[in-house]
């Protein structure tokens, strides 16, 4: 693609963005936008059958998850983990954290299919989860731990045919693997990628290198619009756009206009509102049903509110002034949009969850809608149940007369309400003995069930919540990353990419003349954002030059306790010998380090008896010697005489 810097004759870079195929995905691919796995699928499968093969005889047998995953752990030593890493051998072990993956997969499978052995196969892919989570943390090469272990695209054989190429960071992502989440190596790279110092290379798709120009001082150089695919300045528009949507609601719902004519707030309110219907059109279009999730929906059920309000305007705007019928629809028209109020609000969590507050609130809230599914099924067995038979009471003078009384009186029952006046004249005595029945099951039992749902869903998030907002995190920036537009409009701008770049010209415009009007086009678009976004590399380029300078990693960054750091030297003073003499030894409990010590005190003990051995067998042969000397001499002298 042209960029906006060659256009000026300016040094950028620019990456195709790539997106992934699997059920969890975010976007569809074909299979041809793939380069080939580099590493053979079939030597990739082998490595991952050799480390299932391996975890099946580490956990041989059920065992507790927190003998498994606790540090030190007895289970997965450090032999475990490097006779792991030697399953790829030295040509093939950047795919061994990539292969944990899929046989935690495999694992996971195994346990829905098997569900004698489902705690059996859950140990185990725990198990190759958390040596995947050490290999990371083990290596020092963060070049090679980021380039080729997490970041390179690797396929395995399923049917005899090769899988959609993918990487760690995605598989982590798709599985939810919160342990290789919550690893350091993990996410530093998903911090790489969040600020664009990490991108795909032109050339091979499937690498992913260094932003060229991150230690380029130049600010002109950073004003370039294909960075506005770097995931955390499309979050940062995002949220702008967000708030400058609020606002047009704000101000359409508190400036009614009695004449009902359509004023260049409200305008703009619905072109705005257009933008994301076809980019949600559009997605799922795409996707297909995969896309389909509670923010979606919530997002389109807005839409689908805005969008029946603007046609009621419509429909107002048919009559003229001072008729009824426009008034009516005028009225209905503003109905619609107050009625949208709290969705509106309440769409901003979705794009505020890159703040650690919001984001565990939002897996909170999202872990609770999946616990409520298991009370509305139930509920709605039992409301299907309760309404026939009441129904059936209804129709037992042949007329249906109390059914909408019967309906609201159950809605009232399950929003705890309850009102039993009218059920004494309704089939007495069995509409009111049923109604008795219908609230005690909705309100002891199923809320309670729902409650005690949600206390499990609460108590599980937040004791995991720092993995859980890691995860979050990571799963956005992965969207951003995935995203399949070579040129990045996000709506409502998606309208102008439409009406002014698709539909006149893409179809006819040479494609290096039509990448070159899309730069154009973006770099007016995105100026305001550029000017800051450039500032903001241009300082970084400076940082990443100092640290670099200092030999430390480029994202460092000097705290209050590391500016004194010639000043300190703990190893000539003497405090480093006297801190490992007085250190506790956290990697064994007391009673291992006691058994220990017992341990070496016997074996000292047993090397001062053989010494003693030794020394009496020596002085007893020196006796015996002596002994037999003076029987030679005797007996010698004996002779003599003789």
């Amino acid at each position: 693609m042209v960029k906006w810097s060659r256009l000026f004759n300016w040094d950028g870079h620019d990456r195709r963005l790539h997106i992934h195929d699997e059920f969890e995905a975010l976007l569809p691919t074909s299979r041809e936008s793939f380069p080939p796995s580099p590493i053979p699928a079939k030597e990739v499968t082998k490595v991952a059958l050799r480390l299932k093969f391996q975890i099946e005889r580490v956990i041989p047998c059920e065992l507790e998850e927190d003998k498994i995953i606790k540090p030190h752990s007895e289970i997965i030593t450090q032999a475990v983990v490097d006779t792991a890493k030697e399953a790829g051998g030295e040509e093939y072990r950047s795919c061994v954290v990539y292969c944990l993956l899929v046989v935690k997969k495999w694992f996971k499978t195994q346990a829905v299919k098997e569900i004698w052995d489902a705690d059996l196969h859950n140990g185990r892919a725990i198990a190759a989860e958390t040596i995947a989570k050490h290999i990371i943390e083990d290596e020092e090469d963060m070049t090679y731990l980021l380039q080729e272990v997490l970041l390179k695209r690797y396929s395995i054989l399923i049917d005899g045919e090769d899988s959609t190429p993918s990487n760690a960071i995605e598989r982590a992502v798709d599985m939810h693997a919160l342990r290789v989440i919550g690893s350091s190596g993990y996410q530093r790279c998903i911090s790489y990628l969040w600020r664009g110092w990490i991108i795909q290379d032109d050339d091979d798709p499937s690498r992913f290198i260094d932003y060229k120009q991150k230690t380029n001082t130049n600010y002109w150089v950073h004003f370039d619009p294909d960075r506005m695919r770097v995931p955390m300045y499309q979050n940062a528009l995002q949220i702008t756009i967000s708030f400058a949507f609020l606002a047009l609601y704000t101000g359409a719902i508190n400036t009614i206009n009695p004449s009902g004519d359509l004023d260049f707030v409200e305008g703009l309110l619905y072109i705005f509102t257009l933008g994301f219907v076809c980019d949600e059109i559009a997605k799922l279009w795409k996707v297909g049903r995969y896309y389909i999730s509670f923010w979606n929906v919530f997002n389109s059920t807005l839409y689908a509110l805005l969008t029946v309000s603007f046609i009621t305007r419509m429909v107002a705007l048919t009559h003229s002034r001072g008729h009824p019928s426009r008034e009516h629809y005028n009225e209905l028209s503003y109905n619609f949009l107050a009625f949208s109020a709290p969705m509106f609000w309440m769409r901003l969590m979705l794009y505020l969850d890159t703040f650690r507050f919001f984001g565990a609130m939002l897996v909170v809230l999202k872990v609770m809608m999946k616990e409520s599914l298991i009370f509305f099924a139930l509920l709605v067995v039992i409301l299907i149940g309760f309404l026939q038979a009441f129904v059936g009471m209804d129709l037992a003078d042949d007329e249906l007369k109390d059914t909408g009384f019967v309906i609201q009186a159950m809605l009232n029952a399950i929003m705890q309400s309850p009102e039993f006046d009218g059920f004494d004249q309704f089939a007495p005595p069995f509409g009111i003995i049923l109604y008795y029945i219908f609230t005690f099951i909705i309100m002891v039992v199923l809320l309670n069930i729902l409650i005690a749902l949600y206390n499990s869903a609460y108590e599980d998030i937040t004791e995991n919540a720092l993995d859980e907002y890691m995860a979050l995190f990571s799963q956005k920036t992965m969207q951003f990353v995935r995203a399949p537009d070579e040129n990045v409009f996000i709506a409502p701008f998606n309208l102008i990419e439409l009406l002014f770049l698709v539909l006149p010209f893409e179809w006819w415009l040479p494609k290096h003349q039509y990448e070159r009007l899309n730069d154009i086009i973006m770099g007016i678009i995105y100026s305001p954002l550029l000017l800051v976004t450039a500032y903001i590399e241009t300082k970084q380029a400076y940082k990443v030059r100092s640290n670099r300078r200092r030999g430390e990693e480029d994202e460092d960054q000097v705290e209050e306790w590391e500016q004194l750091p010639d000043e300190c030297d703990f190893e000539t003073d003497g405090w480093e010998k006297r801190v490992e003499a007085s250190k506790p030894n956290v990697e064994f409990d007391a009673a291992t380090l006691e058994v220990r010590k017992l341990r070496e005190e016997v074996l000292e003990l047993r090397r001062l008896l053989e010494g003693l051995k030794g020394v009496g067998e020596s002085e007893w042969g020196k006796d015996t010697m002596k002994e037999s000397q003076l029987g030679e001499s005797s007996e010698n002298r004996g002779r003599k005489n003789t």
